[in-house]
């Protein structure tokens, strides 16, 4: 599992945080998270334990206003400034319970929820494999040839597990699962792959061509 004071990529903060890369963002730009959670340095990268507090922010939106989250936060993110040294094993046994007034907040679930899901992050990075003598570096399925990004796809597309599983025997469900946390956690740059680009021994999922418009005049 990534550290407490494991910085994350953006992209892997909003797996991590079950939200958007916009709200992940968003929370960066309007300073929601404090500054010391936050990195812009060649790219933006929040603090792992901190994906707690966002997930607390867009989960509890609709019944506390925008202020009693802030306050929160600024109080759960003094103790977990204190504690971003520790493991996550005793990071889960702080209090994080937040009182104001006559409000208790008790952030202890966020906590654990994020925990479990850099638990499905660490696992991700391991079932995958990058190596420039395979498919020429193209992110696989370790010990195999199988793309990362193709089984993600097959999945957004609606395919059901068992079929990709019919058209990649050497997986399981559980590959499948990791392979789409994977891809969400590195989503792909620039223009998408044609049907020419694709690597070997991955399946076409659809093969639409739509024509050229023909200029005026």
């Amino acid at each position: 599992m990534p550290a407490v004071a494991e910085m994350l990529k953006a992209s892997e903060a909003a797996v991590v945080s079950r939200v958007s890369l916009r709200d992940v963002n968003r929370v960066i730009d309007e300073r929601i998270l404090p500054e010391a959670f936050v990195s812009l340095d060649n790219g933006r990268y929040v603090l792992a334990g901190a994906c707690s507090f966002i997930a607390f922010y867009f989960e509890s939106a609709r019944r506390l206003t925008s202020e009693e989250r802030l306050f929160a936060i600024k109080t759960a993110g003094a103790r977990l400034t204190r504690s971003r040294a520790l493991a996550w094993a005793a990071l889960l046994r702080q209090d994080w319970t937040v009182r104001d007034e006559f409000l208790t907040i008790d952030l202890l679930p966020f906590v654990k929820g994020t925990s479990e899901r850099l638990d499905d992050l660490a696992a991700a990075r391991e079932v995958v494999s990058i190596s420039p003598e395979v498919l020429g570096g193209t992110p696989v399925i370790r010990g195999t040839r199988v793309p990362v990004y193709d089984v993600a796809a097959s999945v957004a597309a609606g395919h059901p597990v068992e079929r990709i599983l019919d058209t990649w025997p050497n997986l399981d469900a559980e590959k499948v699962r990791l392979a789409v946390i994977y891809a969400e956690a590195n989503p792909l740059r620039g223009r998408p792959r044609v049907s020419g680009d694709l690597p070997e021994g991955s399946t076409i999922i659809a093969n639409r061509r739509v024509a050229r418009r023909r200029k005026a005049g």
